[in-house]
């Protein structure tokens, strides 16, 4: 068996642990306490005057999107004092900071040295100030111009064998504006290999939805959830990861929305919320959001779906014409004979035993879905990150199908993203598997030839770096070496490479784990103002629900030596490309009404761009399932047949599923107080069933090192403290980056690539060091 040693200092193999404090797991999530925490991040990073100033315009029609979750604004109106949650203040902290680092603090720290400092230490540091080089053997990095840095980016790709063999890869906070712009450069320059970060999250929810409804987005709107009578929650925790979804499920409650919730763990925002923009929620008054609370093991999402639905077949079969839409199903879907014959051939007691809750939840929840017609499905990486993925979101779908629960108000499917602008990122061409037809249009409009053949999603472009297939690499945005998995091998991909580059707002971990040579090209955050030629420009976003509106940052940028995504890519293809180019950058860098003109060319829904984005609150593209149209290969909604694979583990096994703190946001790190969870000062920490601990001799405060021995490599991560918790039998969870490692590169979703995260066959090793516990 061969071994993945770890060799990225202290960041998964820390020679001291912190000084670990669990208090009360908190009942109730938001309330002051949320108002109180965001405050204190934003001050202490912007100061009062810089903070509020931006504090007032997040979020508003007027002023800039979060940098944060895709949760979508009120259509109507806004809060005009804090249409913000405490994650999007925390992110605005974090992009906005005053603290910038410049030649000087390179020059008095070396890559090895900030490699010691965990993720949290390292995001801490502030803001990049100006551009950046590491030459290859260099110990620190140097100030470079932007020409020069476009000059050597430029050197290394028309040096390369082919196209095929640089990286493009986007992170979910580019703008419309600079997607649209990038993937061009790409495809000019010969390749799609165009990676992004919804390979690692969403992307099964793509797949699922693209083949059973023929759109890989969401159908509903922040309207239907206030017409719902059903809202169901699978494998999300809102409250830390789109915590303004609470004020939507309040309000859906309210209306006499039942809320069912499906979870291995009793998150508290899914639980209870105190709104503190009301005075019962300012007074910590709570409002119950959870009616049903199921309480799955990892992984058995699908097993209770087919469970649902055979009960929903029976009880129709006893009433006809009263739990079904048979209306529905006739006229818009294709396979339900099927699917029908498939799901009464299972066994709901075994199926109920491998999702792990009772009969009596079971029937609790029989008894809402039979006589109710508009559901609502809501997802996230709970569903997307495991090996059946795709085939569970499908099962979801069938549910709602068999309800008639979409193309209408208040039902349909909802797959929450994860950042703010990673669907619009996608509908701009960020994509390694184009559509011919989305090819065409460039052909047509810019008349080059664009290449026709697939490029490398996530996994794939790990993998060639890896083997020396691809020897460049750059990333618009984001922290690619802590979101992907099997760290180990993913930081030796990076370091394979000639040279890597990231665009980015502030130091993070990609920035110290590099290629032969390296550059940090620094760029605006969203709240920077971003003037060119003396002329404001605004860039736009695309959230959740499909909703196109303007951003426009409100706040002076840190330094002057920062350009616009858009900039960059703009300067950087005429450096590359040159005289080869039949686009016309230089035009495209003046202003962005140009850019949007050309998006308004190439990609339908964006007719009249630059006159629609510009009022406020922005539109709606279109969409075929909200139109309860469905542009599949069959021309219906598919009904899918999936066959379950129950979990199969040996006795000492044990499933982990990443998660996120509360004090933090996909891979930037604002504090380390989880409080929902109760866990202070800490984050090398697996939550575990008190019997599985007892079990293995084990207890509170122990530490331990885990392992796992995919494809017969030993992957360890140290020094981790068990925390006895609320979660089901063989069960576990673990903070992303930290665990990571633990996630092999080879252990993906079927049909979507996506790494499978949320499900990682551990076993756990007793460390004799002792950790201290307060």
């Amino acid at each position: 068996m061969s071994k993945e040693v770890e060799k990225i200092p202290n960041a998964e193999n820390p020679e001291t642990l912190l000084d670990l404090k669990l208090t009360e797991v908190k009942e109730v999530a938001a309330g002051i306490p949320a108002v109180v925490n965001a405050l204190k991040h934003v001050f202490s990073e912007m100061g009062p005057v810089r903070g509020t100033k931006a504090l007032f315009k997040l979020n508003q029609k007027d002023g800039f999107d979060c940098p944060g979750c895709a949760w979508p604004d009120p259509d109507d109106e806004r809060s005009a004092f804090a249409e913000y949650c405490e994650n999007g203040a925390k992110a605005i902290a974090e992009e906005a900071t005053s603290k910038r680092l410049d030649a000087a603090f390179f020059a008095a720290n070396s890559v090895y040295d900030l490699s010691l400092l965990n993720d949290y230490e390292i995001g801490k540091k502030g803001r990049v100030a100006q551009p950046m080089f590491l030459a290859k053997g260099a110990s620190h990095y140097q100030p470079i111009s932007w020409e020069s840095a476009y000059q050597k980016i430029a050197t290394h790709l028309n040096e390369l064998a082919s196209p095929d063999e640089a990286v493009f890869y986007t992170s979910g906070r580019t703008s419309n504006e600079a997607a649209f712009l990038y993937q061009l450069f790409v495809r000019e320059y010969g390749t799609n290999n165009l990676p992004d970060c919804s390979n690692m999250c969403h992307e099964s929810s793509g797949v699922a939805l693209n083949e059973s409804l023929g759109i890989g987005k969401g159908s509903v709107t922040l309207e239907d959830f206030y017409e719902s009578e059903v809202i169901i929650i699978l494998g999300q925790n809102p409250g830390t990861n789109h915590p303004r979804m609470l004020t939507a499920l309040q309000k859906a409650s309210e209306n006499g929305c039942t809320i069912i919730s499906v979870n291995p763990l009793p998150e508290t925002g899914l639980l209870a919320f105190s709104n503190p923009q009301t005075v019962k929620g300012a007074l910590g008054i709570k409002a119950k959001l959870t009616n049903i609370f199921l309480q799955v093991k990892i992984n058995s999402d699908l097993a209770l779906v087919q469970a649902i639905e055979k009960r929903l077949l029976l009880e129709e079969d006893k009433a006809p014409g009263t739990v079904l839409d048979a209306a529905f199903i006739g006229k818009e879907t294709l396979g339900f004979d099927d699917f029908r014959n498939h799901i009464l051939r299972q066994d709901i007691a075994f199926l109920l035993s491998q999702c792990g809750i009772s009969e009596a939840q079971f029937e609790e929840v029989i008894e809402v879905l039979k006589v109710k017609k508009k559901i609502i499905a809501c997802w996230a990486m709970g569903l997307t990150q495991h090996k059946n993925a795709v085939d569970t979101i499908k099962e979801v779908v069938n549910l709602l199908l068999m309800k008639g629960s979409i193309g209408k108000p208040g039902a349909g499917t909802c797959p929450v993203r994860g950042h703010s602008n990673v669907q619009g990122d996608r509908t701009m061409g960020i994509y390694e598997k184009p559509s011919l037809a989305f090819l065409k249009r460039i052909d047509d409009f810019y008349h080059f030839s664009t290449p026709k053949h697939h490029g490398y999603d996530v996994v794939d472009c790990i993998h060639a770096m890896h083997q020396g297939k691809a020897k460049v690499f750059m990333a618009m945005g984001g922290n690619f070496l802590s979101a992907t998995p099997d760290t180990t091998y993913t930081a030796q991909a990076l370091r394979n490479c000639k040279l890597t580059v990231q665009v980015s707002t502030k130091l993070n971990r990609s920035h110290l784990i590099t290629g032969e040579e390296a550059l940090i090209l620094p760029t605006y955050g969203r709240s920077d103002k971003d003037i060119i030629g003396g002329i404001e420009q605004f860039v736009t976003c695309e959230n959740s629900m499909g909703v196109v509106q303007m951003s426009k940052g409100n706040l002076k940028p840190v330094s002057n030596d920062l350009r616009s995504e858009s900039v960059i890519v703009c300067e950087l293809a005429q450096s590359v490309l040159a005289s080869k180019s039949v686009v016309p950058w230089s035009t495209y860098a003046q202003h962005y009404d140009y850019v949007r003109e050309a998006i308004e060319k190439c990609i339908p829904g964006f007719e009249n761009y630059n006159i629609k984005v510009r009022k406020l609150g922005g539109f709606y593209l279109p969409n075929s399932a909200r139109a309860n149209h469905y542009p599949t290969q069959t021309g219906k909604a598919n009904f899918n047949i999936a066959r379950l694979e129950p979990n199969a583990l040996k006795s000492h096994e044990l499933m982990m599923m990443t998660v996120r703190s509360h004090d933090q946001f996909n891979t930037t790190i604002y504090g380390l107080d989880d409080r929902y969870r109760g866990v202070l000062n800490e984050r090398r920490v697996i939550f575990m069933n008190e019997e599985d601990a007892k079990e293995r001799g084990l207890k509170r405060g122990d530490k331990v090192d885990l392992y796992n021995y995919h494809g017969g490599v030993e992957r360890v991560a140290h020094n981790f403290i068990v925390i006895p918790f609320s979660i089901p039998r063989q069960c576990t969870a673990s903070y992303f980056p930290e665990a990571n490692v633990l996630v092999p590169i080879g252990s993906v979703a079927e049909k979507s690539n996506t790494p499978t995260s949320k499900y990682v066959v551990i076993e756990l090793k007793i460390n004799n060091q002792n950790a201290t516990l307060a």
